[in-house]
């Protein structure tokens, strides 16, 4: 939705945790990620496309509810134009892991990221898990940067990229 401050024009989007009538939308966007940034997420667009719609609608709806697992999307009404998830992981009971995070590139730059980045805090806390790690392809200057101006740090943990061996990423943490 669009609306008007004087001369400037200020889009506004809805984030808000995914539902499972959501999935047509979900796996619309998904499919726009995996176009867009393919090394950023783990699997590929054709690994991705030819998954049944079936099951993709089964994920939406194991994350739309719990503490453990969500899916926050931007919705500015119609088409999702965000995505940011967020997992727990055994070995730290305090931390939420923030995974497949996506702008569409019209958004980038309004703000969305740091929106959809606190709607996983706001989750985390809830869930009472005070800290969030996210991952960054080594080289990825630009989502460097802006992981940096949310308040991430870099920890100088390097690890492999899960699917690509050439790739490092680097984990960047703060407090929810």
């Amino acid at each position: 939705m669009t609306t008007d401050t004087g001369s400037t024009a200020v889009r506004r989007a809805q984030i808000r945790r995914g539902r499972p009538e959501d999935a047509a939308r979900m796996r619309a966007l998904r499919l726009e990620m995996l176009a867009d940034a393919p090394l950023a997420f783990l699997e590929t667009l054709a690994d991705a496309a030819a998954r049944p719609h079936t099951e993709f609608a089964a994920r939406v709806a194991y994350t739309s509810a719990g503490p453990n697992n969500a899916q926050f999307v931007a919705d500015p009404g119609g088409r999702l134009v965000g995505h940011a998830g967020g997992t727990v992981t055994p070995d730290e009971p305090g931390l939420t892991v923030i995974y497949a995070v996506y702008v569409t590139p019209t958004w980038r730059g309004s703000g969305l990221l740091g929106d959809l980045v606190e709607g996983v805090a706001d989750w985390s806390r809830a869930c009472g898990r005070p800290e969030l790690m996210l991952e960054v392809v080594v080289g990825n200057d630009r989502a460097y940067r802006a992981y940096q101006r949310l308040g991430f740090k870099d920890t100088g943990v390097r690890v492999p990229h899960p699917t690509i061996p050439a790739l490092n990423e680097l984990q960047m943490r703060r407090p929810a």
